[in-house]
């Protein structure tokens, strides 16, 4: 069994879309503001509104992607905005990580492991 996909779910897809395809590098705009894949592949990312009133839903989940280096990554996302919670840090696994929020609240990870060139 593999993971298909990872939805988001939000009230508002277009700028939840817009954010994580500019956190991404990700080329494009949509939209149409019910769905909308922002990364394909054996695992897509897409976000979707399914009419619920997510923005006052407790959120339990988050995102981590593994980046080239979360340093520079941290000086691009600060021009735009990006609320950060945590700063680069290394950790005893080997990860340098920081952590942000998208315009939803939702935790996401940056990471990179520079001992092992990724």
């Amino acid at each position: 069994m593999k993971i298909g996909e990872v939805c988001l779910l939000t009230g508002d897809v277009v700028r939840l879309s817009d954010f994580y395809r500019m956190l991404l590098r990700v080329d494009g705009a949509g939209d149409d503001p019910v769905h909308q894949v922002i990364l394909e592949g054996e695992t897509a990312l897409t976000v979707y509104n399914d009419g619920s009133n997510w923005e006052s839903a407790g959120q339990t989940m988050c995102l981590a992607f593994t980046v080239a280096d979360v340093d520079i990554e941290y000086e691009r996302l600060r021009g735009f905005g990006v609320t950060v919670v945590e700063k680069p840090t290394d950790r005893p696994w080997g990860a340098r990580n920081m952590s942000l929020l998208d315009p939803d609240g939702n935790l996401v990870y940056l990471r990179s492991f520079p001992e092992r060139g990724e």
